[in-house]
C-alpha cells in the first residue's frame, strides 16, 4: 500500500467561495468518488452525488459503490497503482491508519485553502475529529457518516415483560433477558460477533486499552492487550449468558444479522449503530415501539466516552487540477447545514460538527418521533473528553486483525475455544499482523 493518502477535511458552516464561471458551452469537469456504502445508504449516498450535480454547472461527480469498506479501500489501492483511482474515497474507520502512512493524498487544509474555502476546524466534534487527526490536530480526511454504537430495545416487548426502563448496566441488560425469556420471547438479546460494538466499543466506555501505546497513537510497535482486560470478563458473561439462551447469535451465515432480527421482532435487544436508526425506522413493523439508548457499562464503572465509527472522505493525489476544484466543492456542498440536516435525516447519521447539531437541536429535529435518541449518540460521544483509550485505535493492518477477533469469537461462542484462549489467538495473530505491518513501513513516524 506504499504511495496511497491524502490529507482532507472539512466542517459545517463554511465559507462558500466564488467558483468561477465556466464558458457557456464548457464541459463540465468530472471526477470519480468510490464508497463503500450499499443498500439504502448506497441510495442516500447517489442522492447526496445528484444533489451536488444538480447545484451547479462546473462539475459532475461519478459516484460508483464499491460494495463494502474493505473492497473500496483494496479496489482504491489497486486503482492507485494502475493511475486510474478516483479524486475522492470513503474510507472506513479500520484503514486510518493504513492511509496515514500511504502517502497518497492530498492534506485537508491544503485542498481546501487552495480552492478558497475557509474552514473552521475547530467545529468538529473532538470525539469524531480525533479519530482521523495527526498528533497535532490537523484533519487528514473529512468525517463524512460517522456513528457510534448504540442500544436498541423493543418497548412493547419490555412492558409485555414488565420492564419498567431502559438498561443502563449490563446488569440490568441480564435481568431484562431473563424477565423476556420468561414472557415467552425466544430471542431476548440477538449479537453477532461484530468486534466494533462488542470489543471496541466496550473497550472504549470501560476505559480499557486495545493496544499498547495509546491505543497504536504513540508507534507503530505497538501489540494487542485485549485478552488480558474486563473484555475478558464481559466475553464470559456474554458466553453464559448464551448457554442459558438468554443472548442469540444473529449473523447473515445463520440466516438473519442482528438488525433485521431486531426489525422482524425476533430479538428485542441489540447492540448496532446509530446509523441503523433510519433502518430501523423504516423496516420495523408499523406502529411497533421501540427505542434507543447509549451502550451499558458495568455497575460501578465511571463511563468514558464511546469511540467514532462510519468512514471519512479521503481526496487521493495525482489527479487533475481540475478535479480538485470540483472536490473541494463537493466537500464544501455536503457540509453546508441543510445538506448535514439532510443526510442525519435519510440515514441516521450524526452530524460531525458542533454547529451542525445545534442548528438540528434548535430546529427540534430531535423532537421529532421519528429522530428522537439519535441525539443520544452525540451524547455518547461527548460524554467525557477523550483519553488514551477513547480516543480512537490505530492500528496497522486493522480490517485483518478485526477478522482475527470476529474468528476468535466464532470459536468462544461455538464451543471451540475458551474466552482466554479465543482471545490469546486473537492477539497472537493480530500481532503478527501488527510487525508485518511495521516492517512495511519501517522508518515512517506517525504524524
Amino acid at each position: 500500500m506504499q504511495g496511497f493518502g491524502v490529507k482532507i477535511g472539512l466542517a459545517a458552516g463554511l465559507l462558500v467561495v466564488g467558483l468561477g464561471a465556466t464558458p457557456a458551452m464548457a464541459e463540465k469537469v468530472k471526477f470519480e468518488f468510490w464508497y463503500g456504502l450499499s443498500g439504502d445508504l448506497g441510495e442516500r449516498v447517489q442522492d447526496a452525488c445528484k444533489k451536488f450535480n444538480d447545484s451547479q454547472a462546473n462539475f459532475e461527480i461519478v459516484c460508483t459503490s464499491q460494495n463494502g469498506y474493505p473492497e473500496t479501500v483494496q479496489n482504491a489501492i489497486a486503482a492507485y497503482r494502475a493511475k486510474k483511482h478516483p479524486a475522492i474515497v470513503q474510507v472506513f474507520d479500520g484503514g486510518t491508519l493504513d492511509l496515514m502512512l500511504s502517502g497518497a493524498f492530498v492534506p485537508a487544509k491544503k485542498l481546501m485553502e487552495d480552492n478558497g474555502y475557509k474552514i473552521d476546524w475547530s467545529n468538529y466534534f473532538p470525539g469524531i475529529a480525533n479519530y482521523y487527526a495527526t498528533a497535532k490536530g490537523e484533519l487528514n480526511s473529512f468525517p463524512f457518516n460517522s456513528s457510534t454504537a448504540m442500544f436498541y430495545y423493543n418497548v412493547d416487548a419490555f412492558t409485555k415483560a414488565g420492564i419498567q426502563s431502559a438498561p443502563e448496566t449490563w446488569e440490568d441488560v441480564e435481568a431484562a433477558a431473563r424477565k423476556l425469556k420468561a414472557a415467552g420471547y425466544a430471542c431476548p438479546f440477538g449479537f453477532s460477533f461484530d468486534s466494533w460494538a462488542t470489543v471496541e466499543q466496550f473497550s472504549a466506555i470501560h476505559n480499557q486499552p486495545i493496544a499498547t501505546k495509546n491505543n497504536g497513537y504513540d508507534g507503530l510497535d505497538t501489540e494487542l492487550t485485549l485478552n488480558k482486560t474486563k473484555l475478558v470478563d464481559h466475553l464470559t458473561f456474554f458466553k453464559k449468558m448464551t448457554d442459558e439462551g438468554l443472548f442469540v447469535v444473529k449473523t447473515k451465515q445463520l440466516g438473519m444479522d442482528v438488525v433485521p432480527a431486531f426489525t422482524s421482532e425476533t430479538c428485542q435487544m441489540i447492540q448496532s449503530s446509530i446509523a441503523d436508526h433510519g433502518t430501523i425506522g423504516k423496516t420495523i413493523k408499523q406502529g411497533a415501539k421501540w427505542d434507543v439508548t447509549m451502550l451499558p457499562v458495568w455497575k460501578g464503572t465511571a463511563r468514558q466516552n464511546s469511540m467514532v465509527g462510519g468512514a471519512s472522505l479521503w481526496v487521493l493525489n495525482n489527479r487533475p487540477e481540475a478535479e480538485y476544484k470540483g472536490a473541494a466543492a463537493f466537500l464544501n456542498f455536503i457540509a453546508q447545514p441543510d445538506m448535514v440536516e439532510w443526510w442525519s435525516t435519510v440515514t441516521g447519521y450524526i452530524p460531525v460538527t458542533k454547529t451542525g447539531f445545534e442548528a438540528m437541536k434548535a430546529k427540534g429535529f430531535y423532537d421529532q418521533p421519528a429522530f428522537k435518541g439519535r441525539e443520544k449518540a452525540i451524547a455518547s460521544l461527548t460524554f467525557t473528553p477523550t483519553s488514551a483509550n477513547t480516543r480512537g485505535i490505530r492500528l496497522g493492518g486493522f480490517p485483518q486483525i478485526r477478522k482475527e477477533i470476529s474468528d476468535a469469537m466464532e470459536g468462544i461462542f461455538f464451543g471451540k475455544l475458551t474466552v482466554q484462549a479465543g482471545l490469546d489467538q486473537a492477539v497472537e495473530r493480530g500481532n503478527v499482523i501488527l510487525r508485518r505491518f511495521e516492517k512495511t513501513y519501517a522508518g515512517k513516524a506517525l504524524n
